[in-house]
Parts: structure tokens; C-alpha cells; sequence
């Protein structure tokens, strides 16, 4: 086999995901980059016979099928997944409807699971494979004003850990991609969702995390260019490595995760260690 691989994009349309694509091509493998507007993904990412765009709404179970029989069709494989496909929903938790919560996880919980889902099969079949999700720093440690996000992000986490366990024995590998603020869409008004306001007892701080939020739009340090060819890297190691944490930022806030979880592990160790039975 050569070292051409096939990769399944999610997301391919805009911000994160046209980097990943753009990237996977110049590497000279064959991408089938998806989207909701397949439309669009061709109009980001031109054309080339490595190249395929399909239509692909993730929280769509029908959708991922198509998709990844598009992509055997075409290539005959699929070598590498990259769910990168979400959304963000921001607000306070009283805040946020149930209906914003449920849409947050089914595009960045659930969306993933029904991609994997459709293309796992395939890869028990060849033996061999790689997802790499991509979650972020609130999927390592919660913040204020993200509690549907990092609820999302938290569940991808367990769930590709768990999974990487399940499927390690067909040749399947996983990784966990943790990004910092990298200047993509997702701040965009297209991609940010706010919670309405409705609760008086927040009004202060949720005018300063709007503000915030709004601010880092087209601030973020990271560059998106330079994790897309990172994960190319990482799809080329043997193995790949189970997590990636993805800028400085990421890895303060990784570092300050470990510490915290040391310090609350010693500050109730005994009480911890003497719940055993006599």
C-alpha cells in the first residue's frame, strides 16, 4: 500500500475543515470532504481528481451512509475520518433552552457518532483506519457561559476513549485533537449561537462573556493552516498518538487540568482511601 491515504473531512465547507481538506490534498492524498451544501465545499476547495464532495448534515444518519458509500464508490477505502463538524451554543445554563442543548450535542456529540458509525464497518473490513475528533480545550476543562459546548466536548472525550479500546484490535486507531482558540468561523454569527437572555441574576456577567466572545472573533492565536498540516503529521505516525493538545493556550489550560485534579486528589486522599469494606 502506498502512502496515499483517503480521508473523510466533515465540515469541509468553511472555517477548520477547508484547512484540514486543502492540506490532505497538497499531501497528495484523496479527500472526500463533506458538508451540508456539497455546493459549497466544491466552491472552497476547487476541483481535482483527488477530490470528492458530498453532501453530508451529520446529525443525519441517512447522510452519513450516502456519504461513506460516495466515498468507497469513488476510492474504494476510507483511511482517515476527521469529525470536525459542530456548532456553539453559548449561554448560562438556565439560560440555554433544551432545544439548544439537544442541537448542541447532535452536531457535535451525536453528529460524529453517526460518522463513525457509518464508516467503521469499512475499516474493520480493511483492517485498518484512524478517526481523529476534533474536540477543544473545553472538552478538557468547563468554562462559564460554555456549558452546552463542554458538555458536548466532554462526551466526545469519553466516548473516543471507550471506542479506541473496542476497536484497537481490528487495526483502528484513535485521536483526540484539543485546539485552543484558532481564528476559524465558529465565533462567527453563523456559527455562535447565544442563549436569550431571560434570567435578570446573570445580566452582568452575561453582558461581559458576550463581549468576550465577541471579541475573540478573528483574534484567536492559532493558526488554522498550521493545525491542519500538524494533523498530517499525526495521521503519518505509527502509531498515532491518542490525544493532540493543539496550541500554548491548549496546553496551559491542559496543564492547569492536571494540577487541579493532583491537588483535590490530595486534599481528600485519606477520606478517599478509607472507603474500602474492613
Amino acid at each position: 500500500m502506498s502512502n496515499k491515504k483517503v480521508w473523510l473531512i466533515t465540515g469541509a465547507g468553511r472555517g477548520m475543515g477547508v484547512d484540514f481538506a486543502k492540506a490532505a490534498l497538497a499531501a497528495g492524498h484523496a479527500v472526500v470532504a463533506s458538508g451540508r451544501d456539497s455546493d459549497r465545499v466544491s466552491k472552497a476547495l476547487g476541483q481535482s481528481n483527488n477530490l470528492l464532495a458530498v453532501t453530508l448534515d451529520v446529525t443525519s444518519r441517512a447522510d452519513a451512509q450516502a456519504a461513506v458509500r460516495a466515498a468507497v464508490d469513488r476510492f474504494d477505502r476510507i483511511d482517515v475520518l476527521v469529525n470536525n463538524a459542530a456548532s456553539f451554543y453559548a449561554g448560562y445554563f438556565e439560560e440555554l433552552t433544551p432545544e439548544q442543548f439537544d442541537r448542541q450535542l447532535a452536531a457535535s456529540l451525536i453528529g460524529p457518532m453517526n460518522v463513525a458509525r457509518a464508516v467503521l464497518p469499512v475499516m474493520r473490513k480493511q483492517r485498518s483506519g484512524h478517526i481523529i475528533s476534533i474536540s477543544s480545550s473545553a472538552g478538557l476543562s468547563g468554562f462559564e457561559f460554555c456549558t452546552a459546548y463542554a458538555a458536548s466536548k466532554f462526551g466526545l472525550e469519553g466516548w473516543m476513549e471507550s471506542l479506541h479500546a473496542e476497536v484497537a484490535q481490528f487495526g483502528i486507531t484513535t485521536t483526540i485533537v484539543n485546539p485552543g482558540f484558532f481564528r476559524t468561523e465558529l465565533l462567527t454569527e453563523q456559527s455562535t449561537n447565544f442563549a436569550e437572555p431571560s434570567i435578570e441574576d446573570y445580566d452582568e456577567r452575561r453582558t461581559k462573556q458576550i463581549e468576550f466572545w465577541k471579541a475573540q472573533n478573528g483574534q484567536q492565536s492559532g493558526d488554522p493552516a498550521k493545525l491542519a498540516r500538524a494533523l498530517i503529521i499525526i495521521a503519518s505516525q505509527q502509531p498515532p498518538p491518542r490525544r493532540f493538545i493543539a496550541g500554548a493556550d491548549a496546553i496551559a489550560t491542559a496543564e492547569q487540568k492536571v494540577a487541579d485534579l493532583k491537588a483535590q486528589i490530595d486534599a481528600e486522599r485519606g477520606l478517599s482511601t478509607s472507603l474500602a469494606f474492613d
